[in-house]
């Protein structure tokens, strides 16, 4: 994303996180409780350097963490961090879309404790509304809202 034209765009900078499938496929396995390459490896059918290319990016953008989990041989895993247990809603949002526009039958994700099908929605913080109801606009901190001028 050299070349962003709003380089303050969240949705931009976030992409340069997460901007590829196979990252945002290895922080689906992670959620799951996938920690080790094999594993990851297995889930995905992603070749070993390509694996290991994303793992490396996730793990220098901070959304996943080495940790040791076997000193002979030395051994790693890969677990979340707080900012990749955060990408967790927008995974079920892009579960969402993809239910309701992507064709065939899909897999679906359900709640453990209660056992029914999760149907995620986001829902702004402060007014309470649905995404996508409401006009929005991109805006920098410190601009004059409209009205104000």
């Amino acid at each position: 994303m050299k070349n962003n034209p709003i380089p303050q765009c969240p949705v931009a900078r976030g992409l340069q996180s997460v901007g590829d499938a196979w990252s945002i496929l290895v922080l689906r396995d992670a959620h799951t409780g996938l920690t080790r390459f094999d594993q990851f490896r297995k889930s995905l059918g992603i070749v070993p350097t390509m694996l290991t290319k994303r793992l490396k990016a996730l793990t220098d953008d901070g959304l996943l963490e080495k940790r040791l989990y076997s000193e002979r041989p030395p051994r790693e895993e890969y677990v979340l961090t707080e900012a990749g247990r955060d990408f967790l809603p927008v995974l079920m949002m892009i579960g969402a879309w993809a239910h309701r526009h992507c064709d065939g039958e899909l897999a679906r994700y359900i709640d453990v404790e209660s056992g029914s099908e999760i149907e995620p929605i986001a829902i702004d913080a402060i007014t309470g509304a649905k995404l996508g109801t409401r006009a929005m606009r991109l805006s920098l901190r410190g601009e004059s809202e409209p009205g104000d001028r």
